[in-house]
């Protein structure tokens, strides 16, 4: 039976959040623990009434805490560049790269030492894993390019394919021709280029190649998507022995339905969530 396009989009999801992918909670911890003696060494600045000197103390005795200096201005860096009308500077926190002198001018201009002599905050330990849990949150992008993924691998694993057997995850063209002996080279532009696939079943009588995304805005990125995945389609037709599979979802594509639609009508296997949900794994790939 012909599936209605505009049904079928109506049924796409505005996210798919599991509960890891606000904040990674062990990465964070695990993050503050590397560098908790350093901290615990630079709690003893909190509330000082000479900080100046007892930075430089410190330094002097503990080099190694610098390598915490950056974190508390949430940054990854090793080096941080600053500059001002006293001029420019790179300042690296793995090793001094200027007297001791000038990083505490370093301190007092970017406002760290305001933030621990005046009792802005009580605890390095508790502020850093604050800063760590805001600087995680950057990394939800990259968790829900995963997120589709995952939950498209698990309906694989639900309907009883075996990775490594039956499934196979990130496989490029070549590794399919060669383990299969089958020719792709129409999507390969005659071996030039090298396509990955996210997924690869091995059903009854076809191979199955799988791409998976998630568009939850709109973007340049989805047409181009589209696009690319009819080109694979046409380019696969005539094969016999394999067949383009491809699972996408998301209220993104609401501002890119024209070029999805295109791709619909010529994939018959474009399938969203609700279709993962209603079984199309076990209908279509065993």
């Amino acid at each position: 039976m012909k599936r209605d396009f505009d049904e079928w989009l109506a049924g796409f999801r505005e996210t798919i959040a599991d509960y890891k992918y606000y904040v990674d909670f062990g990465k964070v911890y695990n993050n503050v623990e590397s560098i908790r003696i350093e901290l615990n060494i630079l709690n003893s600045l909190i509330g000082s009434k000479d900080i100046e000197s007892e930075f430089e103390r410190i330094v002097t005795k503990y080099p190694e805490v610098l390598k915490c200096i950056p974190i508390l201005l949430a940054k990854r860096e090793s080096e941080i560049k600053a500059m001002d009308a006293d001029g420019e500077f790179c300042y690296n926190f793995r090793k001094l790269s200027y007297p001791l002198e000038q990083y505490k001018v370093f301190m007092r201009k970017t406002g760290l030492f305001d933030l621990m002599e005046n009792h802005i905050i009580h605890n390095l330990i508790d502020y850093v894993t604050g800063v760590e849990t805001g600087l995680d949150s950057n990394g939800r992008k990259n968790r829900g390019g995963h997120l589709m993924e995952d939950l498209v691998e698990s309906y694989l694993v639900r309907a009883g394919l075996v990775k490594g057997e039956t499934y196979f995850k990130e496989m490029y063209i070549h590794e399919i021709e060669d383990r299969w002996n089958i020719d792709l080279s129409s999507i390969s532009n005659n071996g030039q280029a090298e396509k990955r696939f996210d997924f690869v079943v091995k059903g009854a009588d076809k191979i199955y190649g799988i791409e998976t995304n998630f568009y939850s805005s709109q973007g340049s990125k989805l047409n181009e998507t589209a696009r690319s995945y009819k080109t694979i389609t046409l380019e696969t037709k005539g094969l016999p022995y394999f067949e383009f599979v491809w699972f996408t979802d998301g209220k993104g594509w609401n501002t890119a339905k024209r070029n999805l639609k295109e791709t619909f009508d010529v994939l018959e296997n474009l399938y969203n969530i609700k279709d993962l949900e209603s079984g199309v794994v076990e209908r279509v790939l065993i």
